[in-house]
């Protein structure tokens, strides 16, 4: 009977580990996310530093003629 107990707490301590490998991966998720949506850029919105966007670029073209 001692080698079922044995296995059985070894058992429960594999379980543990899987659950709080489970929490840690799901915080780091929710962090990813929050930085995600907290600082996200679209690729088409971010400029080259020192560039006009397009809208005024284009409004100061027309202004110059």
């Amino acid at each position: 009977m001692a080698s079922r107990s044995r296995t059985t707490f070894k058992k429960r301590q594999k379980e543990i580990a899987r659950m709080e490998k489970q929490r840690d991966k799901a915080a780091k998720r929710m962090q990813r996310r929050a930085e995600k949506h907290a600082g996200h850029v679209e690729p088409e919105q971010e400029l080259a530093p020192g560039t006009e966007p397009e809208e005024s670029a284009n409004t100061a073209d027309t202004t110059t003629l």
